[in-house]
């Protein structure tokens, strides 16, 4: 088990840093599936360092958030290197097998999930190494979500309690699982919902990416469908943000503000953690031969 810890890196600017976010929110074709993305980040209202990192890529249609734990620098170390070889894993790839990539099979057929785990994996033992080539940095890792999309088909590789989220008609599903203590606590009925919310335990994870060499990643696999909206989000969000207002907000909210929005209303609630959040619509899904 790994905790989620701020950071104590002494060069403190004493404010907080400034929020970042994706440069653009203009609709992306692939290979006719066409869609909008928008992600942000926030320091939050607590916490002098921000040790969330996000990826938006287009041209592999991947999307990801990592949450960084550790000392130091460790956390925020640790979320780059793992959006950074994610990336730089399934390029990789995609370069040596393009195939699955420029022609998407049936969901049940495809290999792009089981490259995303490659990629995971990468991660994992990339920020291992590097854990264990500098002593200050021992015992950093990091929560990981993904999104991929193909074709009619959306693939999700998952460690840690980052979420994803499905918006589809009006009703929201997470469709990743939180690997917390607090959910396992959750799932076998030891405490109840409302305990949770306020368990000390919170912060305490059972899975994560580089806290030791080797890590078993959650896949998933689903149909598209019109109007899908996903939403790929750390804690820093959901512990302050409930799943009903997070579906309310993407009602009313375009995709190209929903981040910031809700970003926004974390802080309003006190914004004890960093805040990161990536919204992806779906708007046209390819025509099927």
């Amino acid at each position: 088990m790994a905790t989620k810890a701020e950071s104590v890196n002494g060069a403190s600017s004493g404010s907080p840093a400034p929020r970042t976010k994706s440069p653009k929110a203009t609709p992306e074709t692939q290979r006719g599936l066409t869609y909008t993305v928008r992600g942000a980040t926030d320091v939050g209202r607590k916490r002098e360092n921000n040790e969330d990192s996000f990826l938006v890529d287009e041209s592999l249609a991947l999307f990801a958030v990592a949450d960084g734990m550790g000392g130091h620098a460790g956390g925020g170390i640790a979320s780059r290197l793992a959006v950074e070889t994610l990336q730089a894993s399934l390029r990789s790839q995609r370069e040596k097998a393009s195939g699955p990539f420029e022609a998407p099979a049936p969901l049940e057929e495809s290999l792009l999930p089981e490259m995303l785990r490659a990629s995971v994996e990468s991660a994992c033992l990339a920020i291992f190494r590097r854990a264990q080539s500098v002593p200050a940095l021992n015992g950093m890792g990091t929560t990981l979500t993904t999104l991929l999309l193909s074709g009619h088909s959306a693939f999700v590789a998952h460690v840690g309690d980052s979420r994803v989220y499905l918006v589809r008609k009006g009703r929201i599903l997470q469709i990743s699982d939180d690997h917390s203590l607090v959910n396992e606590q959750l799932k076998a009925g030891v405490i109840t919902a409302d305990e949770a919310k306020s368990s000390r335990f919170r912060n305490v994870i059972t899975r994560s990416v580089g806290f030791e060499e080797e890590v078993l990643v959650d896949l998933l696999g689903l149909e598209l469908e019109h109007d899908d909206l996903f939403l790929i989000c750390c804690d820093g969000l959901t512990n302050m943000v409930q799943d009903d207002e997070i579906a309310k907000m993407s009602q009313t909210e375009a995709v190209e503000d929903l981040p910031l929005r809700l970003i926004g209303l974390a802080n309003d609630r006190g914004g004890d953690d960093n805040i990161t959040v990536v919204a992806v619509k779906i708007h046209e899904l390819p025509s099927r031969a």
